[in-house]
């Protein structure tokens, strides 16, 4: 093997080294992109559930009418039209979320701390017993229909 061919292997295996390298990265940088854009549409989600839900709830006058105000507000979101049983447990679950909203209306109260702590549970709880997040819930298929024309 000449120097000149010896050299010309080094650069070829240096430049797949750097394929490899370069593939890699890639790869890793495309799993990390998933990750933080699936937490950015979960604190989304979050956000924009909760905000709902506060506002469904900041006229109601009892206790009893504040978590039927969320709940329909949650059912509307979800799209749940119908009763099953996992469904109802989740209501349930998702109750003391609403009632740690509804005892705690003032931000400056030590109890206000009580609803950050209530959904984190309530997202612990769906995650375990569901084995995903529960803000996967949101994530409505369209489904197709084709277009008519008469």
């Amino acid at each position: 093997m000449t120097v000149t061919t010896r050299f010309l292997v080094e650069l070829k295996t240096a430049a797949e080294a750097a394929k490899i390298a370069e593939g890699r990265f890639r790869r890793d940088a495309a799993v990390r992109i998933a990750a933080l854009e699936q937490e950015r549409a979960f604190a989304f989600r979050r956000y924009n559930l909760m905000q709902a839900i506060a506002e469904a709830m900041a006229s109601a006058e009892s206790e009893e009418i504040a978590v039927a105000s969320a709940f329909a507000t949650l059912r509307t979101r979800l799209g749940w039209n119908s009763d099953s049983e996992a469904r109802s447990e989740v209501m349930t679950r998702f109750g003391q979320v609403v009632l740690a909203i509804f005892r705690a209306p003032d931000e400056e109260e030590e109890s206000a701390n009580n609803v950050p702590e209530a959904l984190v549970g309530f997202e612990r709880w769906y995650a375990e017993t569901r084995g995903s997040p529960f803000w996967l819930l949101f994530e409505h298929q369209i489904p197709d229909t084709p277009r008519v024309d008469f």
